[in-house]
């Protein structure tokens, strides 16, 4: 299984880094810890996740929101 980062994504998590960087010192990488051991859980859970548009598996995060003002 190949997992795909879009850049606009990684713009995203860059992003939130900073967000939650400057709501607390640590709080980005801890953000970023959180993000990619999820990312990380796709490859071991692979096929438990409901597919979109033949290709595409979507899990969505839940313990960080981003703000809509990022």
């Amino acid at each position: 299984m190949i997992i795909r980062i879009l850049p606009s994504a990684s713009q995203d998590l860059i992003d939130g880094f900073w967000f939650y960087e400057k709501q607390s010192d640590g709080l980005g990488q801890y953000f970023l810890d959180t993000l990619f051991s999820d990312i990380d859980s796709l490859t071991i859970y692979f096929g438990i996740h409901p597919i979109y548009l033949k290709n595409i598996i979507a899990y969505y995060q839940k313990g960080f929101p981003l703000p809509s003002t990022i």
